[in-house]
């Protein structure tokens, strides 16, 4: 209700052609440095498109630099056939070093806690020089598989100096991981607060495998999943993740893409997954601030300043009376805009 409250307000408040854009969490970078007695803050990493290239396949790989996806993920999962998960891991531990990255995160995807590949794919992994900004797992469904996970990435990278946190990301894709998320994401966020190896700063929601897991057929508009996405987005904002939608599984159908991408923007999700190239425009389109959202938000936080400044604590901005929740969003929709370079 609060986040519906605030899209209305907004939309009073701007243009009519502005849609309200909501963001949270930070994400960013690991690299061979020595770190200093603590870890720095990262830089908040924008995650509009997630990309997935197979890491067994070099071709595609080779082509990373011109993608353009804010977080590339090379693949060692469900991108991968089974008799070529040695192949990807080592193929991503030879890319990771020598590819350009640009403005794009770098991001490796591991197989699963109970495929006993997660361990090596890891192995494999951190042993190139460049490491990769954030590591992804899919199929998380209890605070056990969370356990596993970040025993056998400390054990891996236990011999590396960080200069950052690793950023984690979770999948979700089964009812019992629905049902335990909350458990999941609280478990996370006290390992993160007394870690220097790790945070967890996002979740996915896996749609295709929860279809599988619950006996629902896909439709078009998507509804037999309504409950389930929005329990991940609002789970995921109580503990400031980041939260990633489902793919759209027909490539080609572009509008159809552009539709969900806005309805899963509106919902508050943050970004959303695509396996096509030609995707990634129409979704970082449609998790992007209008430049005139931005204006607005800068604006606001403008005069905010210059009230709180004088003393005065809720006030009157362009006809409307604003406080402390509309300022939040203002600040989380300049802070994308920044990260984009939107002005």
């Amino acid at each position: 209700m609060l986040l519906r409250g605030l899209h209305r307000l907004i939309a009073i408040c701007l243009p009519k052609t502005v849609v309200p854009c909501v963001v949270w969490a930070s994400t960013g970078a690991a690299c061979c440095q020595t770190p200093g007695p603590s870890k720095p803050k990262k830089r908040f990493t924008p995650r509009r498109a997630v990309l997935y290239v197979p890491g067994n396949d070099q071709r595609k790989l080779e082509k990373i630099p011109t993608l353009g996806a804010d977080c590339i993920v090379m693949d060692c999962e469900d991108g991968v056939a089974a008799n070529r998960k040695v192949e990807a891991r080592e193929t991503i531990a030879d890319m990771i070093d020598r590819l350009d990255f640009g403005r794009s995160e770098r991001v490796v995807r591991v197989n699963a806690v109970g495929s006993g590949l997660m361990e090596e794919d890891m192995r494999v992994v951190f042993r190139a020089c460049t490491l990769p900004d954030t590591i992804m797992v899919p199929k998380v469904n209890s605070t056990a598989d969370l356990a596993s996970i970040i025993h056998n990435l400390k054990s891996t990278l236990k011999e590396r100096d960080l200069a950052h946190k690793l950023s984690l990301v979770l999948f979700i894709e089964s009812a019992l991981g629905l049902m335990n998320l909350r458990e999941i994401c609280e478990r996370a966020t006290e390992l993160s607060l007394r870690s220097n190896v790790f945070e967890v700063d996002g979740l996915v929601f896996g749609s295709d495998d929860f279809c599988a897991d619950i006996g629902a057929k896909r439709s078009v508009d998507g509804s037999e999943l309504l409950y389930a996405r929005q329990k991940m987005v609002t789970v995921a904002k109580a503990f400031r993740l980041q939260v990633i939608d489902m793919v759209h599984i027909d490539y080609k159908d572009l509008e159809g893409l552009r539709v969900q991408s806005l309805r899963g923007a509106e919902m508050g999700f943050t970004g959303k997954q695509v396996i096509h190239p030609g995707q990634v425009g129409v979704v970082q389109e449609a998790f992007s601030p209008a430049p005139q959202q931005v204006e607005w938000a800068t604006s606001l936080i403008e005069a905010f300043n210059t009230h709180q400044a004088s003393g005065q604590g809720a006030f009157t901005f362009r006809g409307h009376m604003i406080d402390m929740p509309l300022l939040l969003q203002a600040k989380n929709i300049v802070q994308l805009a920044e990260a984009i370079k939107i002005t």
